[in-house]
């Protein structure tokens, strides 16, 4: 079907909210820390992790446990499959908003 609404691509994964905040701050941080991600996205530590685990397990993230001192850390860098598909997730955005913003409507 060529002339699939836009809404038809977004990707589950990577559009619930959450999940996208995570990818597009992995995106512009290149490697996050675990805590960034909670203060900033207002979660728990509970609830980023078990959305991470969503992401890990699609191969769009990879977690990197360590330690800073003497304190445990958990890094988080955006993969190349994570790359693509928040750019596709992005583009189907932007097709979206461009039905909706129709000039003179």
């Amino acid at each position: 079907m060529t002339d699939a609404h836009p809404a038809l691509g977004l990707d589950d994964v990577v559009h619930q909210r959450v999940r996208l905040g995570i990818l597009a701050i992995a995106h512009e941080a290149r490697r996050v820390e675990f805590g960034y991600l909670r203060t900033h996205l207002d979660l728990t530590a509970g609830n980023l992790s078990k959305h991470l685990s969503v992401l890990e397990a699609a191969g769009l993230i990879e977690v990197e446990k360590g330690y800073e001192g003497r304190r445990p850390r958990t890094w988080i860098t955006l993969t190349d499959a994570g790359t693509t598909a928040l750019a596709e997730e992005i583009a189907r955005l932007k097709l979206l908003i461009a039905r909706v913003e129709v000039p003179g409507r």
